[in-house]
């Protein structure tokens, strides 16, 4: 990673760690899921996945460390994981299209995380169905942030691909 791309994972995390605090009267709402997609749609896998990780490990310094922290690293990567492989072989992304990813996002890391209890309860179905008002509110928060949030940051990733494009063509 080049510092320009290392610049722009910092801007990220720093707006993906602010945006979690600010909604956290709200629960399972925050932008986070919603950054990291567009993160692996424009830079990549492997810097989602590096968002994914900062993120998870820096709000959790305040709001609570425990064993969640590392399945919330593990679904948070995988949706990273996804959206930049998506991004890698589609360029053109409908906000329409990506609208219903991310809500799919909400329900993947919801059932990422239901697994953990499984592997120290025993017992996934009834924690799983528990929790799918709370998956459903994170499936809705994360449409909405982005429908927020794509077009703002989507403007200054192409302008980073064009500066990207005409720095290595200029040496």
């Amino acid at each position: 990673m080049n510092t320009y791309k290392l610049t722009l994972l910092a801007l990220l995390a720093a707006l993906a760690v602010v945006g979690r605090f600010a909604f956290t009267f709200i629960p399972n709402v925050q932008p986070v899921t919603a950054i990291i997609i567009i993160c692996g749609l424009f830079l990549g896998p492997l810097a989602a996945m590096t968002l994914a990780v900062l993120t998870t490990f820096l709000t959790n310094m305040i709001l609570g460390m425990g064993i969640w922290t590392v399945w919330q690293i593990v679904a948070w990567s995988l949706i990273g994981l996804f959206s930049g492989i998506i991004g890698r072989y589609r360029k053109k992304h409908s906000i329409i299209s990506l609208t219903i990813f991310a809500v799919f996002c909400g329900y993947l890391y919801g059932l990422v995380l239901s697994l953990t209890t499984y592997t120290i309860a025993g017992e996934f179905l009834p924690y799983y169905l528990a929790g799918l008002p709370f998956d459903t509110a994170h499936a809705i928060g994360n449409g909405v942030f982005m429908v927020m949030l794509y077009p703002i940051i989507s403007f200054f990733f192409k302008k980073y691909a064009k500066d990207r494009f005409y720095i290595h063509n200029t040496n």
